[in-house]
Formats: structure tokens, C-alpha cells, sequence
């Protein structure tokens, strides 16, 4: 499974809704998401509209306009994002729960592949499924918060440039090590 770029800017744009629900911004425009995150503004108005037909933004019109997540950060899972945006999680479709497709393998009970890419797509899956958009959320401001980060989308920000206020500080790499992730910030204790 490759996350493609149109998959990764929803995710993007969604982490960024839920971060500004956290701050207490009820409706982020477009235009402000694209600066934020660097995405070119017709490509992520699709990516939005997608999102909204699926059910995980809601939008509003007008000058004051813009969106908001559908449902609470909570119960959108990071797995069923992914899923609507680049399909299945198998890396081949006779492992997929959702767009199985029968392989060339004449016995495919016992192929050694299959079995493979079985557990593959069930680790990608299990923690794709495991996590929320809130705990993305809670692990993005956790360290944004630690690293004196000013908040994005906060009163403090002034529209059209947060990009550029959250830009003037290059990321803090020297604490990271190899095996760190969304599991190791959430749960300082785990270890793989």
C-alpha cells in the first residue's frame, strides 16, 4: 500500500479541521487549508468535495463559509479515510476484506505469498483502523504545544498567514529515532 498524494492532502486537511475544532475554529476556509499545508487550492477543492460526498466534511457557503468535520474527530478512523481515497489497504486483492480479488496462484490455500501479504495488510490495517483522527490531533498539538509551536487556525493566527508564522521554525529531528511514531507518542512507554 502506497499513500497516494491525493490521500495524503485529505488526511492533511482533516487533521488540520480537527485541530482547528480543538482551538475552537468552528469553519476553516479552503484557501487557508492550501496555505497551510502547501496543497495547490483546485486539487484539495476536489479532495474536499470527495470528502464531503463521503460523509466526513460538512461545508458551509458564503464569505464567512468554509469547513468543519462531519462527525467528531473520534469516529473517523485514519483506516476508513484511506480506504475512500485510495481503496483498499491489500497489496494485492486476494488478501482484501473489502475488493477481494481472485489471484493466478492455482492453490491459493496454501500459497506462501498470500499468506505474506496477508499479514501485511492486516498490520497496515490494524493500526490504519486503530487510530482516530483525535488521536492524530492529540499527538499533533502534544508536540506542537511542547515545541512552542504557535497553533494553527488559533485567534492568534491571523488568516492568510498561518503558513508562513508556523513555517519560521524548522522542525526539531534530533529526538526522533527510527521507531518512534504515532504509537510512541501516544503511548510513551511502547517499544517495539
Amino acid at each position: 500500500m502506497k499513500l497516494s498524494k491525493k490521500g495524503e492532502y485529505a488526511l492533511r486537511a482533516l487533521i488540520d479541521l480537527g485541530i482547528a475544532a480543538e482551538v475552537g475554529r468552528p469553519l476553516v476556509q479552503v484557501s487557508e487549508l492550501a496555505e497551510k499545508e502547501q496543497i495547490p487550492v483546485k486539487f484539495l477543492e476536489q479532495i474536499m468535495q470527495l470528502l464531503k460526498e463521503e460523509g466526513f466534511v460538512e461545508s458551509r457557503r458564503g464569505k464567512f463559509g468554509g469547513y468543519r468535520l462531519a462527525s467528531p474527530a473520534a469516529k473517523i478512523t485514519v483506516g476508513s479515510v484511506v480506504r475512500v481515497i485510495d481503496g483498499p489497504l491489500a497489496p494485492i486483492g486476494c488478501v482484501s476484506h473489502t475488493a477481494y480479488e481472485k489471484c493466478s496462484c492455482p492453490d491459493e490455500v496454501h500459497c506462501g505469498l498470500r499468506m505474506l501479504m496477508l499479514d501485511v495488510r492486516n498490520a497496515i490495517a490494524g493500526i490504519l483502523d486503530r487510530y482516530s483522527l483525535a488521536d492524530v490531533v492529540e499527538v499533533t498539538l502534544r508536540k506542537m504545544r511542547r515545541d512552542d509551536v504557535p497553533l494553527p487556525f488559533s485567534a492568534a493566527l491571523v488568516p492568510g498567514r498561518a503558513a508562513q508564522r508556523l513555517s519560521t521554525r524548522s522542525p526539531d529531528r534530533s529526538d526522533l529515532k527510527p521507531v518512534e511514531g504515532l504509537l510512541s507518542q501516544l503511548f510513551p512507554d511502547y517499544s517495539i
